[in-house]
């Protein structure tokens, strides 16, 4: 997807980034020692999207026992595994280079936030017109990006109508399954690059004046540090800013992501537990000077705050917005992500020779 099509704010984060590159290949210290990108990709992003392909197939096999055999048992192991799909999916959500740039999969993956309704609509249209080539998965790969990824196959599984799964409802099963093929073919090849010893790990893994996408080890790091900062930023502003507003009568249940499945805050969960584990392997204390070696254990003890409160923030994000207690957990662990961004877009990227380029990119 072009930055010309991307949100304003996330246009200028990107350009943003993009300026800073060359800033950071002057700053950041050369280390002798495995460098971080390399642990990131071995100690995380390869095993993380393994098993985000894992998941697909498990839902792409219960998508198709539940067209075999419809039935209430059917439907309801088919909608487990979407939201096993859905935290497995979180977790590397935030990873924003590499493979799942290409082919547009990221948004194919995930059309998010889908603010005027435009995949809900187009995804309505297919079930009532029962549009045939929605249910060949290599024509489906090749439609609007809105129609063929986890918010329309939450729509499918748990939208309007869904109740008829169980009773055979053939054309809607089969946009599902056409929907389900396709995740495990994106999942699949994003898992198999990742593992090419030629392919795209090997490129940001071996920077130099020859590589095309990365002429030093900073620059690769640079990409990495953004996963975090501009991570925060979509978990605060995007993922939990798009439905909770200042008091309890500007919430926007219906704007959460994946609203329909319950999955909303175990989407959230997972892309803060994702970012905590990718920083947990790669360590960036090995470059930090004593002074500032205390800023990976408060990063780790903000990650630990964020992810007990949205533990218990079970169930549909309407209950949860409706109960004082636990909307009050809910803008608490907003609030963390918040002191999350000034640890990383501040502190860690002054300690690391970043700041010139991250600290104006932290929480309020």
């Amino acid at each position: 997807m072009a930055l010309q099509s991307l949100p304003s704010t996330r246009r200028d984060a990107a350009f943003h980034i993009l300026g800073l590159v060359a800033i950071f290949a002057l700053t950041f210290p050369a280390r002798a020692d495995v460098p971080p990108i390399t642990r990131a990709i071995d100690g995380f992003i390869r095993p993380a999207y393994d098993s985000f392909r894992e998941s697909t197939v498990a839902l792409r096999s219960g998508v198709d026992a539940l067209c075999a055999a419809p039935d209430g048992a059917a439907l309801d192991a088919a909608r487990v595994s979407f939201v096993q799909t859905v935290q497995a999916w979180s977790a590397v959500e935030t990873i924003r280079f590499g493979p799942v740039t290409q082919e547009n999969r990221l948004e194919r993956i995930l059309f998010w936030p889908d603010r005027k309704s435009v995949g809900l609509k187009q995804v309505q249209a297919a079930l009532a017109g029962q549009d045939a080539t929605a249910t060949d998965p290599a024509t489906l790969a090749g439609k609007s990006v809105a129609m063929q990824g986890l918010g329309a196959l939450e729509f499918v599984l748990f939208g309007t109508g869904a109740e008829a799964l169980a009773t055979g409802d053939a054309y809607r099963c089969a946009y599902g399954a056409a929907i389900s093929a396709n995740l495990v073919m994106m999942s699949s090849a994003i898992a198999a690059e990742w593992r090419d010893p030629e392919g795209f790990a090997r490129s940001i893994a071996n920077p130099g004046p020859d590589n095309p996408l990365y002429r030093d080890e900073a620059e690769a790091v640079t990409e990495l540090f953004g996963v975090f900062v501009h991570g925060l930023e979509l978990i605060r502003d995007v993922r939990i800013g798009g439905f909770l507003g200042d008091d309890a009568g500007a919430d926007k249940p219906k704007q959460a992501v994946f609203w329909r499945s319950d999955a909303t805050v175990a989407s959230i969960a997972g892309n803060l537990d994702g970012l905590q584990r990718l920083f947990d392997v790669t360590d960036f204390s090995r470059s930090l000077d004593p002074d500032t070696a205390w800023i990976p254990s408060s990063i780790d003890f903000e990650f630990h705050n964020a992810g007990n409160a949205l533990a218990k923030l079970d169930g549909a994000i309407a209950d949860v917005l409706a109960d004082p207690a636990r909307r009050e957990t809910l803008a608490y662990a907003r609030l963390v992500t918040s002191s999350l961004s000034d640890l990383f877009g501040v502190k860690l990227a002054d300690g690391l020779d970043l700041s010139a380029g991250f600290s104006s990119l932290d929480g309020d």
